[in-house]
């Protein structure tokens, strides 16, 4: 077996390899015949009854036979060898399901693993190194962040952390739209406070930030330089509001997501992008690869010719370049980095953007498949029921800090991977708050927490609750909660690994609440610290086990894992 795997992926590829043998027996021998071909798919039943593992496939190969799945089945196991393997028995199960029912020497090899590995447990080799840099946030620094920008963090940061784990190399990249009309807007709004700060009546421009963020920079700036930057030429003041502003909105931004447990590799910034003539460099790639064209005096793209629903303007009539100019010279500079895939999560207003963008990384010759876009959903706010109204322009959003302020990071962490990135999600405030097992973050933390007060109290009591595999009477846990909990331990690198690869970081918070649930029902049926001093042992080794992989998930979705409630 592949020592590098983890136990349960070994368990399941001994348990494919013994089906394919038994197959190919079966086809010899003429109880099957010799074309039929299925994958062989093994799964954890929901129902101890059901077995260890369980897998279909005699079904799908008696619908190519035109055959009953049992009579199939049933020629599987008269050839399946169970010798030297873990398996005990074989059940053939309603329509042909074939159950397998194991002894507990793969659980007990696989809670040293987790035992021995401690912090590393549910990490696997399955990425081979392959570099991917995941882009996600990128909010304009025209304004604080805010709760979608928190949906996106919580979202990004776990994937990345899940992709790390599954042996990825990962790079987290900001990038900063410190460039194009939004920043001049800024610093035209900025400059309006500023003068509103020095008694002039001094009108916002239209469609200007509002916001009462920038009369506390304002202010700041008339601390800092009274009134000198109206000495400065318009141009100069412009560019150095503009500046100003920018620094201090970026810094601000990273302020936020480091109180929030996030920190970048990359901020990268668009204005160095276009100051090094990326744009105009891309253009001209592309015009010799012969994938521009004129019409109407402006330039096109050609990229229907890579899936796109029309063609897209790149350069206007007036001579000025659409966004989805800089935006290519992006992705290409990210690829000429050396990342093989890249990742972006964006918001639902960019969702008509994907297929143009995809188009210009195919049209400068790079697989199409190079970049993959994450779409994350809206959120809504609600508290008492009712929903939290957000407004930017006006200035009367609930910025991410003021939401970190009320709910804490666990819980908006937690929260804001509870759902697919895909779906909509409803982020209640009062439910966050609340301090009982109604609250999931709680419910997961505190069989974290009850864990560590086990341990207190197996001191207090002069337990030694440290033995590791080599010490304890391993043949002494049976219990079906206990054999049910260590199943879902044993199963943590596999999900690890299908989560990260299916991009779907809210299975990882599922996972928690199932172990969580498990160890509460282990804890409730089974009496950990008792009279008999070697069954405590053993089960305060499989209360260690599952503390470390809830540590472990609670770490990848950026959660805190408590010692007390």
């Amino acid at each position: 077996m592949d020592e590098s795997s983890s136990i349960m992926n070994q368990v399941k590829n001994d348990i494919k390899d013994r089906i394919a043998k038994a197959i190919d027996k079966a086809k010899q021998k003429g109880d099957l015949p010799g074309y039929v071909e299925a994958e062989i798919k093994i799964h954890m039943p929901a129902k101890p009854e059901q077995g260890d593992f369980a897998t279909g496939v005699a079904m799908a190969l008696a619908s190519e036979v035109k055959s009953d799945g049992r009579s199939v089945a049933g020629a599987i196991v008269r050839y399946l060898s169970l010798e030297d393997s873990w398996v005990q028995r074989v059940d053939i199960a309603g329509p042909g399901f074939l159950n397998f029912f194991l002894s507990t020497g793969w659980l007990e090899k696989a809670m040293a693993d987790i035992w021995k590995k401690g912090p590393l447990y549910g990490s696997t080799d399955y990425g081979a190194g392959k570099k991917i840099l995941l882009e996600f946030v990128s909010a304009n620094p025209t304004g604080p962040l805010n709760v979608v920008n928190a949906r996106a963090a919580a979202i990004g940061d776990c994937l990345a952390s899940l992709l790390e784990a599954s042996g990825y190399q990962v790079a987290r990249e900001f990038y900063v739209n410190d460039a194009g009309h939004q920043v001049d807007l800024l610093a035209q709004s900025l400059e309006a406070r500023y003068r509103q700060q020095l008694g002039e009546n001094a009108p916002l421009p239209e469609n200007g930030y509002r916001g009462e963020y920038l009369v506390d920079i304002a202010g700041e700036l008339v601390s800092q330089k009274a009134d000198s930057l109206l000495e400065l030429s318009g141009l100069e003041r412009h560019e150095w509001l503009k500046k100003y502003a920018v620094s201090h909105m970026v810094a601000k931004q990273r302020d936020t997501l480091l109180e929030y447990g996030l920190q970048y590799d990359t901020w990268f910034s668009e204005k160095s992008l276009r100051e090094a003539g990326a744009p105009e460099a891309t253009l001209e790639q592309l015009s010799e690869r012969g994938f521009l064209y004129e019409k109407d005096g402006a330039l096109w793209l050609k990229s229907t010719e890579f899936g796109d629903d029309k063609d897209r303007v790149v350069v206007k009539s007036d001579g000025e370049m659409t966004y989805l100019v800089p935006d290519i010279a992006y992705h290409k500079n990210k690829l000429e980095r050396g990342f093989d895939h890249l990742i972006d999560i964006l918001g639902p207003d960019h969702h008509g953007y994907v297929d143009r963008l995809k188009a210009g990384i195919a049209a400068l010759g790079y697989p199409e498949e190079s970049l993959e876009v994450i779409i994350a959903q809206t959120v809504r706010l609600v508290r008492g029921n009712q929903v939290v109204k957000m407004s930017k322009r006006g200035g009367e959003f609930i910025s991410m800090d003021e939401l970190l302020e009320e709910a804490g990071k666990d819980a908006c962490r937690f929260f804001f991977l509870m759902r697919a990135p895909s779906s909509h999600l409803d982020f209640d405030l009062d439910l966050a708050r609340l301090q009982s097992n109604e609250n999931p973050v709680y419910y997961v933390q505190y069989a974290h927490a009850r864990i560590a007060s086990i341990f207190r109290q197996a001191r207090q009591e002069g337990f030694v609750p440290a033995l590791g595999p080599n010490e304890v009477e391993f043949s002494l846990i049976r219990e079906t909660a206990e054999i049910q909990l260590m199943k879902l331990l044993a199963a943590f690198p596999e999900e690890v690994y299908e989560i990260a690869e299916a991009r779907e970081p809210n299975r990882l918070i599922n996972y928690m609440m199932n172990v969580a649930a498990a160890f509460h029902s282990f804890y409730t049926q089974c009496r950990v610290l008792g009279d008999d001093k070697d069954l405590s042992a053993a089960r305060l080794y499989v209360a260690r086990v599952c503390q470390i992989v809830l540590a472990n998930a609670l770490r990848m979705a950026g959660v805190s894992a408590s010692e007390s409630m």
